[in-house]
């Protein structure tokens, strides 16, 4: 699928957005997970684009292509801004979102903050901090990451994916992304369950059934209560690492579907 690198001017930067499909079907924006960037949809974009005009953009302050050249991220709403601006700045007026981990955060928040009639679907990819905390295990085992990146980082994901075999392209950009310097953290907030209420669009969350960050049970459940128009599925056999990838037929199948409804 041929892509097309777009540089999007903001107040926080350059931000770079990969776009591909065509260029008249409706837009569908990834938005990838933290500390990652949109290589990390290789195995979604192409069959996604078959029918949407698909937008993955390097989240502004991650080890991706753009430039943190202008006001500094630092707090939530400033990131929730960013997108604002490179949706608008893109001139895309109505769109569904797809976002994993992290992503999956800033899409439902960034869902919830829109304005009516501007967001069409929304789909969550085993989503952190939305309706449920961190695992205290996860907690622990994050913390040699952030005192040695290199070495802590690889100790972690062996460890939030069982040690699976890793695609050895996206094992070594996650690795590269370590010695990236990239802005500040800024910790996903989860939305109070009366603000959860309000969301009048359809939401597929897609759960890793090994996922170790939270317990996907809790947020099975939370999601279905507090989501009015809320499908709650699980991808068998993955972490939430591996969840893009692991399994991209099926994940594509059920995303695809999804937004075909949405059409």
């Amino acid at each position: 699928m041929p892509v097309e690198a777009i540089d999007v001017p903001s107040p926080f930067g350059v931000t770079r957005v990969n776009a591909c499909g065509p260029r008249d079907a409706p837009p569908l924006v990834l938005l990838h997970g933290g500390r990652s960037n949109s290589a990390s949809w290789y195995a979604n974009a192409a069959t996604l684009a078959r029918t949407r005009r698909v937008y993955a953009p390097d989240t502004i302050g991650d080890p991706g292509r753009s430039s943190t050249t202008g006001r500094p991220v630092r707090t939530r709403q400033d990131l929730l801004d960013w997108l604002a601006h490179v949706l608008t700045t893109l001139k895309i007026e109505h769109a569904d979102l797809c976002g994993h981990s992290f992503g999956a955060w800033l899409a439902l928040v960034h869902a919830l903050q829109a304005p009516h009639g501007s967001i069409g679907r929304l789909a969550l990819l085993d989503p952190t901090q939305c309706f449920a905390g961190f695992a205290p295990a996860c907690l622990w085992h994050t913390l040699p990451g952030m005192l040695r990146p290199a070495r802590g980082n690889d100790a972690y994901l062996h460890w939030e994916t069982a040690g699976a075999d890793l695609d050895p392209d996206w094992l070594a950009l996650h690795r590269l992304s370590t010695t990236v310097p990239t802005g500040k953290i800024i910790a996903g907030r989860r939305p109070k369950p009366s603000v959860l209420h309000a969301l009048d669009v359809p939401v597929l969350v897609v759960l890793a059934e090994h996922s170790r960050v939270h317990s996907i049970d809790t947020v099975a459940k939370r999601a279905s209560r507090t989501l009015p128009h809320a499908i709650v599925d699980t991808l068998p056999d993955v972490s939430h690492h591996m969840i893009p990838f692991m399994r991209p037929e099926t994940l594509n199948t059920k995303l695809t579907e999804f937004f075909t409804d949405a059409a």
